[in-house]
């Protein structure tokens, strides 16, 4: 987990294959704000990687639990990917302490209409891991040894603006460093099928606070706020052109500018309700 800043809390919940690393160009900006707190997922990078517990429930009781431990009864969530799906469960399951929820970037299981199975190809080829990575392991056999191939590609077709390769370096090392990591890495996918459930339920309760719903021009677009109205009420949108699927690495100044505003009143409601120093650059 890394922090920063001294301002009102703000919860950084990265997507797959990827870690905490992924908001390293909007933290520092975003900690003269905010007390930004950016962990890596139970299963994902320096985190432990248990058997179960994969579905989205659990996984957003172990950031409400880090929450606790960090002193925020209340705090901002933004979402990316796999981050999106924790998002929308922690602030569906834990009413009153998500004051605002940003997410980029995914469909959110049991809430989107499933894709069909035959797929137009853009859309297949943006998809296709969602089944493979569900397997209970023949995934893992295939991918042991060719993390370079299966985690580049998936980096590659994705984006926009290529990442830089230091950081693709950094993702792939991580998830390379034994087999656990490798197969701790699949295991939201494998526990789709209760987080489907899940969200089944849970937008049967419609989200109350502000919602920012950011699409990459070049990958989702306007379907990141579609899919959450249907499960908020307060929905904006956000388009960043000449991005593909990872905004904060793509276009972090947009994105961060994004972000800035939306979590202003935030910011500014949580001041004036603790009147006190403000927050330092880090």
């Amino acid at each position: 987990m890394v922090t920063g800043g001294d301002g009102p809390p703000v919860l950084l919940v990265h997507g797959w294959p990827q870690t905490w690393y992924a908001w390293r160009l909007v933290m520092p900006a975003l900690a003269r704000q905010f007390q930004v707190i950016a962990p890596d997922q139970r299963g994902c990078g320096l985190s432990g990687k248990p058997q179960d517990g994969y579905d989205t429930g659990t996984l957003a009781g172990d950031l409400a639990a880090l929450m606790d431990a960090l002193g925020h009864r209340r705090f901002a969530v933004v979402g990316h990917d796999t981050g999106m799906w924790i998002g929308y469960a922690l602030a569906a399951d834990h009413l009153g302490r998500v004051a605002r929820l940003a997410v980029a970037e995914t469909p959110l299981p049991g809430v989107s209409p499933s894709p069909p199975l035959f797929a137009p190809a853009r859309l297949n080829n943006a998809l296709w891991h969602f089944a493979f990575n569900r397997l209970a392991d023949v995934n893992d056999q295939l991918v042991t040894g060719r993390e370079d191939i299966y985690f580049g590609w998936q980096f590659a077709t994705k984006a926009a603006r290529p990442l830089p390769d230091y950081a693709i370096r950094h993702y792939i090392d991580t998830l390379a460093v034994g087999p656990g990591a490798l197969h701790a890495s699949f295991a939201i996918y494998r526990a789709l099928h209760a987080t489907i459930a899940q969200n089944q339920q849970r937008s049967t309760r419609r989200l109350p606070m502000p919602v920012l719903g950011i699409g990459g021009g070049h990958s989702l677009g306007e379907q990141v706020a579609d899919t959450m109205k249907l499960a908020a009420d307060n929905v904006q949108t956000l388009v960043i052109p000449d991005c593909g699927h990872h905004p904060a690495e793509e276009t972090p100044e947009e994105t961060l500018a994004a972000l800035t505003a939306f979590l202003g009143p935030y910011r500014d409601e949580q001041t004036a309700a603790h009147p006190g120093p403000q927050s330092a650059p880090v």
